[in-house]
């Protein structure tokens, strides 16, 4: 039997996943990209400050809240403190390759889409941190603001930041922290189809509490990050929405209509009445028949007497 192959209907617009040897490749080297640029931006301590007394200012002007109500309200105890510190050392990255995996095992799609955001994302990020350095609010003497990380830990900073080796303290607008934590929930809420997907949300916002709180970065600096996350989203093109199905599901196969069998030829022969008979009235189907049939010819009647 004859049998033809039809591709899934909700597989037919998904991609294929790309190759994991590339994106890894590829992921790597923005990483190092990022890395070294952010490197080249050190040794602007003046400029950093300077620009840490603008930001400052445009706040005030702007009547945004202080960064020292969050910090309080994280100081009324050691733990939410560490916890604080913690969560901005340790799920930074870890949420945001998390995210990159579930999206290529499970919407490739979604992958190279949240991919090419986040790629423009920090390539932005990484120009403004060139052009504008900034020190962060914790270094800033008018805004009496602790530093958690040192005095709590943990922290990944050094305690000198001019001479820091693994990191560039003066590169805190706009804040990756939370430009990253947004698209991790944008990306999730788009590519899942759950009720609760929505709540997603929720590590952008404990993200935006940690940052502040800690005094790793502005208000502003989260402003920053949410409008070029919006630019960035405008440019790449959005897949379809989540299907319930595997984007990678193999096609199936669909059996092939069976052909009509030929009319036999006492089929053919017999002549096909499709004019229906007529009814009796009432009156004579509820009378019995009292003489013979009209099948019975009369000599037969007479044969039986």
């Amino acid at each position: 039997m004859d049998s033809r192959t039809e591709p899934e209907t909700e597989g037919a617009a998904a991609i294929r996943r790309p190759p994991l040897l590339r994106e890894l490749l590829l992921v790597a080297g923005l990483f190092l990209v990022y890395k070294f640029g952010r490197r080249l931006a050190n040794g602007h301590t003046a400029e950093a400050y300077a620009d840490a007394h603008r930001v400052w200012h445009w706040e005030r002007t702007l009547h945004l809240p202080g960064e020292g109500a969050v910090q309080s309200a994280l100081l009324h105890g050691d733990t939410p403190v560490r916890a604080a510190n913690l969560y901005y050392v340790a799920v930074h990255f870890t949420a945001t390759a998390a995210f990159l995996v579930w999206l290529y095992i499970r919407r490739p799609a979604h992958y190279v889409w949240a991919r090419r955001v986040l790629a423009l994302v920090t390539g932005a990020a990484l120009a403004l941190h060139l052009t504008f350095p900034l020190a962060p609010p914790r270094m800033l003497d008018v805004a009496h603001l602790m530093d958690t990380g040192q005095v709590y830990g943990p922290t990944v900073y050094g305690a000198e930041p001019e001479t820091d080796s693994m990191a560039n303290q003066f590169a805190a607008m706009p804040s990756l922290h939370f430009g990253w934590a947004l698209m991790v929930a944008i990306g999730l809420i788009a590519a899942t189809r759950s009720r609760l997907r929505w709540l997603w949300l929720l590590h952008p916002l404990l993200t935006l509490v940690v940052i502040v709180g800690t005094a790793n970065h502005y208000w502003l600096d989260a402003i920053v990050a949410s409008v070029l996350l919006g630019l960035a989203l405008a440019v790449v093109r959005t897949p379809a929405p989540a299907s319930d199905e595997v984007s990678t599901a193999a096609p199936r196969t669909v059996p092939a209509p069976r052909p009509a069998e030929p009319a036999t030829a006492a089929e053919r022969s017999t002549p096909r009445n499709d004019t229906p008979s007529p009814r009796l009235p009432a009156s004579s189907r509820d009378t019995p028949a009292v003489g013979p049939s009209a099948a019975e010819g009369p000599g037969l009647v007479g044969a039986g007497r």
